[in-house]
């Protein structure tokens, strides 16, 4: 299999230009053989753009050629751009003309994934770089520039670094008995690993907002039948999503729609309002509102003053009286609002926002991908055990524990990832990056 690996890095389709990237070695005999630049050249100097002919597959295009030259690159290879017009043909024809001068297609995310094996980025980071890419909201694009930056990379090193300063002190000890070493110092290293667990326990604590960051905020609105939930849904979305009719059971089921507010998404689900006297297909549809409300990060209850809030929910609760424009707001509320109006809608999701606190923290060490946070779970459990352990195992036992706890770290910035775990991460990329 070559060692040089070539794709269309831009988006498919016609556009104003597409690039073509080579990486590896050989890249650079590849661009001398299809690239004429306008001006005679003797050396291709990296990290400067030349003007000339592009020669495809049949055919010669008018653009540019960039040459990165290892180590100081992406992939940290030798690299080469084509920027060439964004005609679908156009590109495929210049890819090809590379195939045919020895390089091969790019899987998905090989580029990436030669930068990671070069030591030019953490695996964290280059999730950090798929999610950017997928982001959804703009609290997702901030968390995977955390990542990309290599925030999380550097705080779970700091751990790390700080946990084999204890090992090779427990190696020490072991290895050389007869040394006059001052032995042990138990009492330091409990207080150094409570330090370290407190530091891992917190960045496991920080997935819970993580997850909403990644998924969204789950948001259920209540209430009984007819008190404006589907107006409501609508208003929040800004576009007629659900069915709004006087007539009380309209909402069978439950009815999504996602809004962003102050950069993070909320995930609405408009759920069929509960009432005792109801038909079997209504009935269902109350059942899944039940279940809604129990996994809802927020519940909104929309009330016109009567009815009482769902039983059994211990989440964030906001009160919501509809239909202000029509009746003076009575009982127990939070917001008055008219759904049919938007008067207080704005201020519903300032509540929204300030109900979560998952956008807050993102300049700092931040958990949003499930895999970083099994992977700190397990270091938690591992540093607790050591922790719990000390005076009664021997340091050779200890340092076992101590030992599995920096494995677990070692997976989120790929030091210890098995080739499992790697492939996971890059079939997430897409060809061409």
């Amino acid at each position: 299999m070559s060692d040089c690996i070539s794709a269309i890095s831009t988006a498919n389709g016609t556009g104003g230009v597409a690039i073509i990237r080579i990486s590896g070695g050989g890249a650079q005999d590849i661009a001398r053989k299809m690239f004429s630049p306008s001006s005679a050249v003797e050396n291709f100097m990296p990290n400067h753009m030349y003007a000339g002919e592009i020669e495809g597959q049949g055919f010669k295009d008018y653009g540019f050629m960039v040459y990165f030259a290892a180590p100081k690159s992406f992939t940290g290879e030798d690299t080469v751009e084509f920027h060439c017009h964004g005609g679908v043909q156009i590109a495929r024809g210049i890819l090809k003309k590379t195939f045919s001068l020895g390089a091969r297609a790019a899987e998905r995310g090989e580029f990436t994934r030669r930068a990671f094996l070069n030591g030019k980025l953490s695996l964290a980071s280059a999730e950090g770089m798929i999610d950017m890419i997928n982001a959804e909201s703009l609290a997702m694009l901030r968390a995977g520039g955390m990542l990309y930056s290599e925030k999380l990379t550097r705080s779970v090193k700091e751990i790390q670094s700080s946990l084999t300063d204890i090992l090779a002190a427990i190696a020490a000890e072991l290895d050389y008995p007869e040394e006059d070493l001052d032995g042990l110092d138990f009492k330091k290293i409990k207080r150094d690993l409570v330090e370290l667990n407190a530091s891992v326990s917190a960045l496991v604590k920080s997935y819970s907002s993580g997850k909403m960051i990644k998924s969204g905020v789950s948001v259920a609105i209540c209430g009984k039948p007819n008190v404006g939930k589907s107006s409501l849904l609508n208003a929040l979305l800004g576009y007629d999503k659900a069915i709004v009719s006087a007539e009380a059971g309209t909402t069978r089921d439950a009815v999504e729609g996602t809004v962003e507010i102050n950069g993070l998404n909320y995930n609405m689900i408009d759920t069929a309002g509960i009432r005792e006297q109801a038909g079997e297909v209504e009935k269902i549809g109350i059942e899944r509102a039940k279940n809604a409300i129990k996994a809802a990060d927020i519940v909104l209850f929309v009330t016109d003053g009567t009815g009482e809030p769902p039983s059994g929910y211990s989440g964030k609760l906001i009160t919501v009286f509809n239909k202000c424009d029509i009746q003076k707001p009575c009982g127990n509320y939070d917001i008055a609002l008219s759904a049919l109006t938007g008067e207080g809608v704005e201020m519903l999701k300032n509540a929204l926002s300030s109900a979560t606190s998952a956008d807050n923290a993102l300049d700092e060490a931040y958990v949003v991908e499930e895999r970083h946070y099994a992977a700190l779970s397990r270091a938690n459990a591992a540093l607790g055990g050591a922790i719990e352990n000390i005076g009664s195992l021997t340091a050779d036992m200890l340092a076992v524990d101590i030992r599995e706890a920096w494995t677990a770290l070692g997976e989120i910035t790929g030091e210890t990832a098995n080739e499992e775990i790697i492939n996971a991460v890059f079939s997430k990329f897409c060809v061409g990056k």
